[in-house]
């Protein structure tokens, strides 16, 4: 099993961890210095009933000068939910906030976290939400965080450097993104593998002749493409040969593809658990070297999901 060169074409848009769930996570060390975040229930989770027209109303949270991240955390959902944010000056008055529609949680799209930071001027905000068809699991919360944005952006940057890491060790994708691999040539067998599972899609396979001439390949007549294993892979089709062409020097194959975990194939647990102990570990040694054993936790968290070529 080779492991071939590869490009980011598309990067990471959308973290695997929140914000807001590295907030919480930074809050639960005990030996955290981030002592200004809290979080507070709007909508206790559990399975709720139908609820026409908004009539879910939750508990009110007091935000003033602070930063407020609104958290819906979906299970399972054989009817519909939409939930939105409203904001109030007095505590009793509430208007609907722009931009606080959560997306419609349905059995297509439930057991997932759908995060909205808010960014209104309002005293108090809560989550109301309307339930049809039938009761489904779903709560919303408010974390409520006093520290300032440049702290914030420093915590972005773990989050970004715990992927980093993910990735590096597990040799797999922690979030969609769009990738080219790189190929000299195709090998001599009828297939070869795709690299940072869990594979999407295979978007074109182009190569380049020694003249300079790109041609792009055909799905299906000229490659299968199989998503079902893992690591992801081309297979030739039967009776059918890789292309014959003097190589380019440079970089002469060139496969695209849309890798990652999504909404509907969602990040293991472990190994979103190794990145929150790791965001935890950069907030607590902030400038100073991780001790290899800490980082040996991480480690361990990432080691049954590495792929087998390492």
């Amino acid at each position: 099993m080779m492991e071939y060169p590869y490009k980011v074409i598309t990067p990471v848009a959308t973290e695997p961890v929140t914000l807001a769930e590295a907030k919480a996570h930074i809050k639960s060390d005990s030996t955290s210095t981030a002592d200004n975040v809290s979080t507070s229930q709007s909508i206790v989770p559990g399975s709720h009933v139908i609820a026409a027209a908004y009539s879910l109303v939750g508990t009110s949270v007091d935000v003033l000068g602070k930063t407020a991240i609104v958290n819906l955390n979906a299970g399972t959902c054989t009817g519909t939910v939409d939930a939105k944010i409203q904001e109030s000056d007095d505590d009793a008055t509430y208007t609907d906030w722009t931009g606080g529609a959560f997306t419609t949680v349905t059995s297509a799209n439930d057991n997932a976290v759908q995060e909205k930071q808010y960014t209104g001027s309002k005293q108090y905000i809560r989550v109301v939400a309307t339930v049809a068809g039938a009761a489904c699991e779903f709560g919303a919360d408010v974390l409520v965080y006093t520290g300032s944005t440049a702290e914030d952006s420093k915590i972005l940057e773990w989050i970004t450097t715990a992927r980093e890491e993910a990735e590096d060790y597990t040799g797999r994708a922690m979030a969609n993104q769009t990738l080219e691999q790189l190929m000299d040539s195709f090998p001599s067998g009828d297939s070869f593998d795709l690299v940072m599972p869990p594979l999407q899609s295979v978007t074109s396979i182009k190569y380049t002749d020694s003249a300079g001439t790109e041609t792009t390949m055909a799905v299906t007549t000229g490659y299968i493409v199989d998503a079902d294993r893992e690591p992801g892979r081309i297979v030739l089709p039967y009776c059918v040969t890789w292309p014959s062409f003097v190589a380019h020097t440079v970089n002469p194959i060139r496969v695209r593809i849309v890798t990652g975990y999504y909404a509907s194939n969602p990040l293991p647990k472990k190994l979103k658990s190794g990145m929150l102990v790791h965001i935890g570990l950069l907030n607590k040694y902030r400038d100073n070297p991780i001790p290899k054993d800490a980082m040996d936790t991480v480690h361990n968290l990432y080691a049954r999901h590495r792929v087998k070529w390492f």
